[in-house]
């Protein structure tokens, strides 16, 4: 395991005994890492320190992942000024849902996104960790005998270590990784009610993807891209989920390394997901207002001229990439 952050872990888990009020934050549009990593660890302090009040607080909330059950509410401005707050899975301070983060006494950044926006008074980053949640499960194993978990706990971040790492596909995944998953599958998780939750889709879901197929196109050097507008929403019936997950529709394309998904979003922006095999896009992604993992980002756009921008800016990326690289698929 990573025993190299053993004192920056050690730090937080001081923090925290220190504190009587913790309060939680995670992402805007908050996926299966950032809704499990949250409410794991909250599970964990609530059976470790029952006389502690430890709050989820966000603004944003996944239809999607609310088969894990619901959160706290949101708590009056003055019951910030003596509280410690935890953020996880949050590369940016923009990014948090809950604005009300910077009133917390103190602040604590636990995330696996490259680190280009530092913050908080304690920060633990891991880059190369295939999901915060790798991280919570590794918080815990590196403190087990102080710290209690139990079955609950472990599906809330087994959830988000499945999600984020594509179901143990993604290059990020390593030997700590499936150790981790492992140890929560000691704590008998169901596995199959968790799978069913995360990937039984709607009928008018499929129907959708066979519109999409016919819908996507591909750049002369091979970027795959796909428009879902706010007509194909509505026709479809889609939740901002259901449409984003179509940058998944194009991932086995040949000679395709790059993929992208823009959204249309109610206020007029285009959300983008950036996916890439082998060539490194965040830098794209951050030149779109976004940013986040070597090959998985995001971004956001307002208007089809800079979208259209963005995907040259891609196709000349891939371009680049094959030219200068062989071993390709």
């Amino acid at each position: 395991m990573h025993y190299e952050n053993y004192e920056t872990k050690k730090r937080i888990l001081d923090k925290i005994k220190e504190y009587g009020r913790i309060l939680i934050f995670r992402h805007k549009r908050p996926d299966g890492d950032a809704t499990g990593s949250t409410k794991g660890l909250q599970r964990i302090l609530k059976l470790t320190y029952p006389e502690k009040e430890i709050l989820l607080q966000n603004c944003d909330f996944a239809d999607y992942m609310a088969f894990l059950g619901g959160e706290d509410e949101l708590i009056p401005d003055e019951k910030y000024a003596d509280a410690l707050g935890i953020v996880i899975d949050t590369g940016t301070e923009e990014r948090i849902s809950n604005r009300k983060f910077s009133l917390c006494k103190e602040l604590i950044k636990i995330d696996h996104h490259i680190n280009i926006a530092p913050y908080g008074d304690l920060m633990w980053v891991e880059e190369e960790r295939s999901s915060a949640c790798e991280m919570i499960a590794d918080f815990y194993a590196t403190f087990k005998d102080e710290l209690k978990i139990d079955t609950e706990a472990a599906t809330y971040i087994y959830c988000g270590m499945v999600t984020d790492s594509g179901r143990f596909r993604f290059r990020s995944v390593s030997g700590d990784t499936m150790r981790l998953g492992g140890m929560l599958l000691d704590l008998n998780i169901d596995v199959d009610t968790l799978y069913a939750n995360l990937y039984m889709k709607e009928f008018n879901t499929f129907k959708f993807e066979s519109y999409a197929y016919g819908k996507m196109q591909i750049t002369e050097n091979g970027v795959a891209y796909l428009h879902v507008t706010k007509e194909m929403q509505e026709e479809f019936g889609l939740s901002q989920e259901d449409a984003s997950a179509s940058v998944s529709l194009m991932d086995s394309i040949k000679n395709s390394l790059i993929w992208l998904a823009f959204i249309d979003n109610d206020d007029g922006s285009i959300r983008v997901r950036l996916r890439s095999r082998f060539v490194t896009i965040n830098c794209i992604g951050e030149k779109y207002s976004g940013g986040g993992h070597a090959c998985a980002a995001g971004a956001t756009v307002y208007s089809v001229e800079e979208m259209n921008s963005l995907i040259a800016d891609a196709d000349a990326r891939l371009k680049e990439y094959k030219e200068n690289n062989e071993g390709w698929l």
